[in-house]
């Protein structure tokens, strides 16, 4: 996946196509698993633009709206912005298209929790969230 473009407005992802995410050799057609791993991390990542500092923002919900297949040969692009940002939650929303930003090939939903800009991943990321001492 790369980085297609990132700002106060959202971000957009591609990830090339590529023989490794079809899901149906006969047609072509890009494997839903592909496309949900997309659209998390792009979910995910649109944290990260409205946000004021970085926070560990794990999934909490997210939901899929399959509209159509992604064809072969093609790259999929997710895009995804932030509409609401509450102490405790995100909301974000997004769709999954290929040559047509109005033409998505699938809706996304999602919720992903805030747990503080104070929280960091690495060895003690566990502990931390338990409330543990170091």
């Amino acid at each position: 996946m790369q980085v297609e473009c990132a700002n106060g407005e959202g971000i957009t992802l591609r990830m090339p196509w590529s023989p490794s995410i079809v899901g149906n050799p006969q047609t072509g057609a890009v494997h839903g698993g592909a496309i949900t791993t997309l659209m998390d991390t792009a979910l995910g990542m649109a944290t990260l633009c409205a946000l004021p500092e970085f926070e560990v923002c794990p999934t909490l919900d997210l939901r899929v709206d399959y509209m159509g297949p992604g064809v072969a040969h093609q790259d999929l692009f997710g895009h995804a912005h932030c509409y609401r940002v509450s102490r405790e939650v995100i909301f974000i929303r997004g769709a999954c298209y290929q040559a047509d930003p109005g033409q998505p090939i699938a809706q996304v939903v999602g919720t992903y929790m805030r747990l503080g800009k104070d929280i960091k991943g690495g060895l003690n990321f566990a502990r931390t969230l338990k409330g543990e001492a170091q």
